[in-house]
């Protein structure tokens, strides 16, 4: 009777083993590695088809540059090679043989076998401390969006004077953002003064008498200003970061650098192109009305457009767009790509609330009439100027679609005319992410080089594998061969916590492995608790079948509180914490869960095997 308190259903063994094949089989990609790889990209609506693929082939053999494999992968060909000397070559190789129209960059692609990703079966993926990546240190032209404020609030305050009769001569914004309101009288100067000093409390403001002069300087306080800059900061990392996390790229980090600078670490990246094609675009869209009232070829001959348009060209065609802009890119809150009944590519949105009234109104009243998207980009060019870098900006607008309002245009919509899907894709990432309130420039670009990542890595592997391996003898030593199930639970837990972690789709770094050594302590820890309560039922004159059951039973308790504890702990930190917080939050956690099995469900299957359903003379559980 009593011998049979340790018997295990059989469906409970099926679980374990079925857990225990499971593990090995999702954590076996990590053993595998990367390859160094090209990745070929087509620029705008330049497509990757089999043509580039025989004519970068031919490229690379001519050079004698031998490649592992090709991968077409989402419109991408990748090139995999066994060295990064030969992936490095190949990358200026290729690049001379397809031009401009090709984006090129350097990638590293996972040696896992195709069975192993049929089945979902992928590597962790490695922060930027153990994997390299790239490291982009930007300049945010905050200044624009200062000015852009005080010429805002300018026209407000304008308006306010104007609704309350105060009577002004002039207002302007003078170069270092101030504004300054001219009075003919100084009851005026004193009316606007009362109003202005409480209504626009965020500037201080001076009256400035001399003869016949009256005048108010008003100025952003510094407090205001350091308010309003810190703002279009936060917007911007927030834009930035949306960006990034479109990318697809984990544990990204996204952190301001002093008053204007905003750094970006993408990690698993090796080369910037693609990056920066989409982090760093300054890009909107802008609706406006086509002008038909007016002639282009007479705009042209004439040398200017009339006063409320503007000349474009368009397929090499010009024509006239009024000014008035009836919608704005910031309107829209939501943008996919795909494709239209005619089968090609378009960008269908979806507006907020705040965007779509005028653009509805607009579009109502000119139904049958053309209306135009205007894609708007601002580059950003450093150079140095009397030995100081200065920035240059360009702002180019392009027409990208013309077309017929057929109806009054809600809410949602489609933009068409769009030069291929990649066009289409890049133009919807944009509009999701949001654009950026404020201009940025690249002031550097760093790629953090793989060599660091693998001193980390053998360093992580190299306290792991001490840690354990010190563990390991001591338990064995201690308990005899109830240490040694547990050391086999304590392996188990580690290829599980690898397992989980890569299915998870998490991202290690050095915080990560710190976090794998201490839940290697942590779980034999609750293996040390059964034993030594097995022993002190075994101390009392307990049987051994009673004394398993119950140093099993009553030590669950014990741990149960302790790891929820942690639980809790893990989960303040994950919640608080920056990126490599989190990643060690994260890696606690699962070893804490995966320890509970391995610790408790698993030793104990393994010893109802070994003691349980039979009479035992003996237990080896040590001294």
């Amino acid at each position: 009777m009593a011998a049979s308190i340790n018997r295990y259903p059989v469906w409970k063994y099926v679980l374990v083993l079925v857990v225990i094949i499971a593990a090995f089989i999702y954590a076996a990609p990590n053993l595998y590695g990367e390859y160094p790889a090209v990745q070929i990209r087509g620029a705008n609506s330049t497509i990757v088809d089999q043509t580039v693929l025989d004519a970068t082939k031919n490229a690379l053999d001519k050079a004698n540059l031998p490649y592992l494999d090709t991968l077409f992968q989402d419109q991408t060909l990748l090139f995999r090679f066994t060295s990064t000397d030969n992936q490095l070559k190949a990358k200026e190789v290729i690049q001379q043989v397809l031009g401009d129209n090709y984006l090129v960059a350097l990638n590293l692609s996972p040696a896992t076998p195709n069975w192993l990703k049929s089945i979902g079966a992928t590597p962790m993926k490695l922060g930027l401390d153990l994997r390299g990546g790239v490291h982009f240190l930007l300049q945010v032209d905050v200044d624009s969006v200062m000015q852009q404020r005080v010429e805002g609030d300018l026209r407000g305050i304008g308006q306010a004077l104007r609704d309350e009769r105060i009577r002004y001569s002039g207002i302007n914004r003078n170069a270092d953002n101030e504004i300054v309101i001219q009075f003919r009288s100084e009851n005026a100067l004193s009316d606007a003064y009362s109003f202005v000093a409480h209504r626009y409390n965020e500037f201080t403001w001076e009256k400035i008498t001399k003869g016949d002069t009256f005048a108010l300087q008003g100025k952003l306080s510094q407090n205001a200003l350091f308010q309003a800059r810190q703002e279009t900061l936060d917007q911007e990392m927030n834009t930035l970061r949306n960006r990034v996390n479109e990318l697809g790229v984990s544990e990204a980090i996204v952190q301001q650098q002093g008053e204007s600078r905003v750094s970006i670490d993408l990690p698993g990246i090796q080369d910037t192109t693609e990056a920066k094609n989409i982090i760093g675009k300054t890009a909107t869209l802008e609706f406006r009305m086509v002008d038909t009232e007016h002639d282009s070829a007479t705009a042209i001959r004439e040398g200017m457009a009339p006063a409320d348009s503007h000349l474009f060209n368009y397929h090499g065609q010009p024509i006239l767009l009024k000014n008035q802009i009836i919608l704005r890119g910031s309107s829209i809150i939501a943008a996919t790509s795909g494709f239209g009944e005619d089968g090609r590519a378009n960008v269908q949105v979806r507006l907020s609330g705040a965007g779509d009234s005028m653009f509805t109104k607009t579009t109502s009243e000119n139904v049958g009439k053309p209306m135009a998207v205007v894609y708007v980009e601002v580059k950003s060019t450093p150079k140095m100027e009397n030995g100081k870098q200065v920035i240059d900006y360009q702002t180019t607008r392009n027409i990208i679609s013309v077309a017929t309002i057929q109806s009054a245009l809600g809410g949602s919509f489609q933009i068409t005319g769009l030069n291929g899907q990649n066009e289409a894709r890049t133009l919807a990432l944009l509009l999701r992410a949001g654009a950026l309130p404020a201009t940025v420039t690249y002031l550097e670009e760093r790629q953090i080089g793989p060599t660091l990542g693998e001193q980390n890595i053998r360093m992580g592997k190299l306290s792991v594998e001490v840690g354990m391996g010190l563990v390991i003898v001591f338990i064995a030593l201690y308990y005899s061969l109830m240490g040694v199930i547990a050391d086999l639970a304590l392996v188990m837990n580690l290829v599980l916590i690898v397992a989980v972690l890569s299915l998870l789709g998490a991202t290690l770094t050095l915080p990560g492995i710190a976090g794998i050594v201490l839940t290697v302590g942590m779980a034999v820890d609750a293996n040390v608790l059964i034993f030594e309560r097995i022993r002190e039922e075994l101390r009392r004159g307990m049987g051994i079948q009673a004394s398993i059951h119950a140093g099993y039973e009553r030590a669950f308790t014990t741990i149960l509180d302790a790891n929820i504890t942690t639980l809790i702990v893990m989960m303040i930190l994950f919640s608080l914490g920056s990126g490599m917080i989190k990643g060690l939050a994260i890696t606690v956690t699962v070893g804490l869960i995966t320890s509970m099995f391995t610790a408790i469900t698993g030793t104990r299957a393994v010893v109802n095997l070994l003691y349980g359903g039979r009479p035992v003379k003996h237990i080896s559980i040590g001294i």
